[in-house]
C-alpha cells in the first residue's frame, strides 16, 4: 500500500503543469478556420493512416503471438539463446510491419506530404533501427540475468534497470542521430531566437537548419542535445515563406518550453513509474514458461510488453498532450503574441494535413499533441486573458 501511495503521489506531481487550471478555452469551429475541401481532404488522409496503423498493429500482435507459441520448440539455451530468440522475434515483427511502412509512405506521397522515394524510407532509419535493436537486446540480457539470480522477484530490480536503459537511450538518441545541418544564415532571426531562449531560461543555444524540404512539405522544429550540446533545429520548410517571423519565433518558443519545464526529465520519471509495475506483470505472465530466466519465455515477455503498451497508450498520450499544451502555453507567454501562435498552428495543420478536430477515439489512442482546434482555443484564451 505504501508503494502504491508513493506511486500515486509521484504521478500527481508529474501531472502538474504551469497551464492555469481556470483557463477557459473558447469554442472554436473548424469550418470558420479551414475550407470544407481542406477539411474533407484531411479527414480522408488521416483515416487512411489510421487504417494502416491498425493493420500494422494486428500483424505485430499475430507475429508476437506466433513467436510466443513456437518459442518452447526452439533449441536455444542460456542468456545468449534468449537474446537471439528475442532479436529474431523483433526482426520478424519489423519485416511483418514493413509493407505497412511502405503503404503509409505511399499514402503520404499520394497526398503530397512526403517527397522521399521508397529507397530513402528503407535506408535512412537503419542506424536508429540498429540502435533500438541493440537497446532491446541489452534489456533482454539484463532481465534474464536478474531473473536467473533473483528468481521471481527479479522485477524489483528489473523495473528500475529497464527504466535506466530506456533513459540512457532517450538521452543518447538525439546525440547519435543528429541529421546533417547548416547554420541559419539570417542573423536577425538567429539573434531573436537566441534572445527568446535566454528569456525562457534555456541559455545560449546554437540555431541550425535541417534540409527537410527534399523529403516533406511538413513544418517542424526540434531541440537536440542536453546541457552544453543543446541546439535548436529549424526545418528549412519553416523558412520557405509560409511562416512569418513572428510564427517562427512561436515555433522556437514551443521547443524552448519543453526545456523550461524539464519535460525530458519528467518523461524519464514517468518511464520509471510505468516500468516497475510493468515488470511485475511480465514476471507474473512469464511464470508459465518457467520464468524469464529461460529463453522460451522471451517472446512471451515481448508480447506482454506490447499489450501493456497498448493498455497504457491512452495514459501516455494524455501525458504527452498535457506537456505539449504546457509548451504551447509557455511559448505564447514568452512571445506575448497569441495571434502568431494561432497562425503557426493553422500553418502546421495545413502543411501536414492534420485533422483539426479528430475523432475522440483517435485523439485518445493516436495523438501525442493537442488537436489544432485545442491549440487555437488556447491561443485565443491567452489573448482574452491578456486583454482582461
Amino acid at each position: 500500500m505504501a508503494g502504491a501511495g508513493l506511486w500515486f503521489a509521484a504521478a500527481v506531481l508529474l501531472w502538474r503543469t504551469s497551464v492555469p487550471a481556470d483557463l477557459d478555452l473558447p469554442r472554436v469551429e473548424a469550418g470558420r478556420l479551414f475550407g470544407e475541401t481542406d477539411l474533407e481532404r484531411s479527414r480522408r488522409y488521416e483515416r487512411g493512416l489510421r487504417l494502416i496503423w491498425l493493420g500494422a498493429l494486428l500483424v505485430e500482435l499475430v507475429l508476437l503471438g506466433l513467436a510466443a507459441w513456437l518459442a518452447p520448440r526452439a533449441r536455444v539455451r542460456g542468456v545468449l539463446g534468449g537474446v537471439a530468440l528475442g532479436a529474431g522475434t523483433l526482426v520478424a515483427v519489423w519485416l511483418g510491419r514493413l509493407p505497412f511502412v511502405l503503404a503509409a509512405h505511399w499514402w503520404r506521397r499520394r497526398y503530397g506530404i512526403s517527397r522521399s522515394d521508397y529507397s530513402t524510407i528503407l535506408a535512412d532509419p537503419w542506424l536508429e533501427r540498429l540502435g533500438a535493436l541493440a537497446a532491446a537486446c541489452a534489456a533482454i540480457a539484463l532481465v534474464m540475468v536478474l531473473a536467473r539470480r533473483l528468481g521471481e522477484r527479479w522485477w524489483l530490480a528489473g523495473g528500475p534497470a529497464f527504466a535506466a536503459l530506456g533513459a540512457v537511450f532517450l538521452l543518447a538518441q538525439p546525440l547519435l542521430l543528429v541529421p546533417r545541418l547548416a547554420p541559419l544564415r539570417d542573423e536577425a532571426a538567429t539573434a531573436e531566437i537566441r534572445a527568446l531562449a535566454r528569456r525562457q531560461g534555456v541559455g545560449d543555444i546554437e540555431v541550425q537548419v535541417r534540409d527537410a524540404s527534399r523529403r516533406t512539405r511538413a513544418i517542424n522544429a526540434e531541440l537536440y542535445g542536453v546541457g552544453p550540446t543543446k541546439r535548436i533545429i529549424l526545418w528549412d520548410t519553416a523558412l520557405d515563406g509560409r511562416l512569418n517571423r513572428a510564427e517562427i519565433r512561436s515555433l522556437a518558443a514551443h521547443e524552448f518550453g519543453h526545456v523550461e519545464s524539464n519535460h525530458v526529465w519528467k518523461s524519464i520519471a514517468w518511464l520509471v513509474l510505468f516500468a516497475v509495475p510493468g515488470a511485475f506483470v511480465v514476471a507474473r505472465v512469464t511464470r508459465r514458461r518457467g520464468g524469464l530466466g529461460r529463453p522460451a519465455a522471451v517472446p512471451l515477455a515481448l508480447l506482454t510488453v506490447t499489450v501493456l503498451g497498448l493498455a497504457v497508450l491512452p495514459a501516455t498520450n494524455a501525458i504527452s498532450r498535457r506537456y505539449e499544451a504546457e509548451a504551447d502555453w509557455l511559448a505564447i507567454r514568452a512571445t506575448r503574441d497569441p495571434r502568431a501562435f494561432e497562425g503557426l498552428t493553422r500553418r502546421l495543420a495545413e502543411a501536414s494535413l492534420a485533422q483539426p478536430d479528430p475523432p475522440r477515439w483517435a485523439l485518445l489512442l493516436l495523438e501525442t499533441h493537442p488537436s489544432p482546434l485545442q491549440r487555437i482555443a488556447m491561443s485565443r484564451a491567452a489573448a482574452l486573458r491578456e486583454g482582461s
